[in-house]
C-alpha cells in the first residue's frame, strides 16, 4: 500500500483526498519509482482544486513532478537504485503522477538526477525551475547578451519567475523583476534582481508599439503582460513565453516583429526532448546557487497539499513548495 493525492470525479461530483492505494492499482509502465519528493505546480493546483480540466483520465493521482529512486525496471536505461527525476509527459493528467509514495512510469520520461543535486533540491527546482532554465537557455541561444541591456522577468515571485531571476542574475544579466507583491521586493533583490517593478506597468492593455526597454524577457503570465513585453522589446529583442497566469489571450500586432525584428519564442517543458531536458538539468546543477534554492522553497507534507493548492492559485505562495510524500 502507498499514500497518494487521489482525484476522483463521478458526473459533477469531484473529490480530492489523501488515499491509501494498492500497488496493484498502479498503471502500466516499465519503471517503478519510490518517490521521495514532489511539488505543487500551477497545473497541479488547477487539477487538485478542479478549477480547470487538467485531468483527462479518472481516477487520477496528481503530481506532474517527482524525484526518487528506481525500485524495479525493465527499461534498458534504468536499474534498481538509480536516482531519477520526472517532469511532465502528461503525468498527473493522463497517467498517474508523483504526489504519491510510488509511481509507475515510462523509462523514456525519466532524467537522471545530476551530480550535485539532491532529490529535495530537484523538487525545489521542479518543472517551474526546469522551465525557467529552458527559457534562459532560449534567450542565450537567440543571442541575448548582458551587454544589450535589461532582461525582464514577469510573475517574478512565482516558481518560474523566482528561478529565472536567480539564473539570469548568476549569468550576469541585469534583471528587472515584475511582481504584484511589492512587499517581496527584498526577496527578489536577494535572488539577484537589480530592479523591481509593479505588475500594473505591464498587466493593462497597451499600445502595440512602445518605447524600447528589454533586450530579453521571460514571461510566465501571458495576456496583456506578454503583449506589452513584446511591444517594449528592444530592436532584435527576444521574449520567451512559457505560461498563462493572467490568461491565454494575446492581443498585439505584428509591429514589434516586423519593425524591430522582435522574436517571440514559445517554450514547452512538458514534451521537450531528452537532450534538452538533460541540458537544462545539467545547467541547473552548476548554475543555480543552492542558497537561492533555500530562499525559494518551503517544505510541506502530503497531508498539506490539498489546502496549499488553493493558496497557489490565489497567489499566496512565494516561490516553490516541496512535498515530502513520506511526511
Amino acid at each position: 500500500m502507498f499514500k497518494a493525492i487521489y482525484l476522483t470525479k463521478d458526473n459533477d461530483t469531484f473529490d480530492a483526498r489523501v488515499a491509501e492505494l494498492d500497488e496493484a492499482q498502479l498503471p502500466e509502465g516499465d519503471v517503478t519509482v519510490r518517490v521521495a519528493y514532489s511539488t505543487i505546480n500551477y497545473k497541479d493546483a488547477l487539477a487538485i482544486t478542479n478549477k480547470s480540466p487538467v485531468v483527462r483520465r479518472w481516477p487520477m493521482v496528481a503530481g506532474i513532478d517527482g524525484a526518487g529512486v528506481v525500485e524495479a525496471s525493465s527499461h534498458p536505461l534504468w536499474k534498481a537504485g538509480d536516482e531519477v527525476i520526472l517532469n511532465g509527459w502528461g503525468v498527473g493528467e493522463t497517467h498517474w503522477g508523483c504526489l504519491a509514495q510510488r509511481a509507475r512510469l515510462k523509462g523514456d520520461w525519466l532524467v537522471r538526477l545530476p551530480a550535485g543535486i539532491r532529490a529535495r533540491q530537484a523538487m525545489a527546482i521542479g518543472t517551474a525551475g526546469y522551465t525557467a532554465m529552458l527559457c534562459a537557455l532560449a534567450l542565450a541561444k537567440q543571442g541575448v547578451t548582458k551587454e544589450q541591456g535589461d532582461v525582464l522577468v514577469t510573475g517574478a515571485t512565482g516558481g518560474v519567475g523566482s528561478v529565472a531571476v536567480a539564473i539570469l542574475a548568476k549569468w550576469g544579466y541585469r534583471v528587472v523583476a515584475s511582481t504584484g507583491k511589492a512587499a517581496e521586493a527584498g526577496y527578489l533583490k536577494a535572488l539577484g534582481a537589480a530592479e523591481v517593478i509593479g505588475r500594473d506597468e505591464l498587466s493593462q492593455p497597451g499600445r502595440a508599439f512602445q518605447k524600447e526597454r528589454w533586450a530579453g524577457a521571460i514571461d510566465s503570465v501571458g495576456s496583456h503582460t506578454l503583449a506589452n513585453a513584446c511591444a517594449q522589446a528592444k530592436y532584435r529583442g527576444v521574449v520567451a513565453a512559457c505560461g498563462l497566469a493572467q490568461g491565454m489571450d494575446f492581443t498585439s500586432s505584428v509591429a514589434p516583429f516586423i519593425l524591430r525584428g522582435v522574436r517571440l519564442i514559445g517554450v514547452d517543458s512538458v514534451m521537450a526532448p531528452r537532450a534538452e531536458r538533460e541540458e537544462a538539468w545539467a545547467r541547473l546543477a552548476t548554475d543555480l546557487d543552492p542558497g537561492a534554492l533555500d530562499a525559494i522553497a518551503a517544505g510541506i507534507g502530503l497531508g498539506e497539499v490539498i489546502a496549499k493548492a488553493a493558496d497557489v492559485l490565489a497567489g499566496r505562495v512565494r516561490g516553490r513548495l516541496v512535498v515530502d510524500v513520506n511526511a
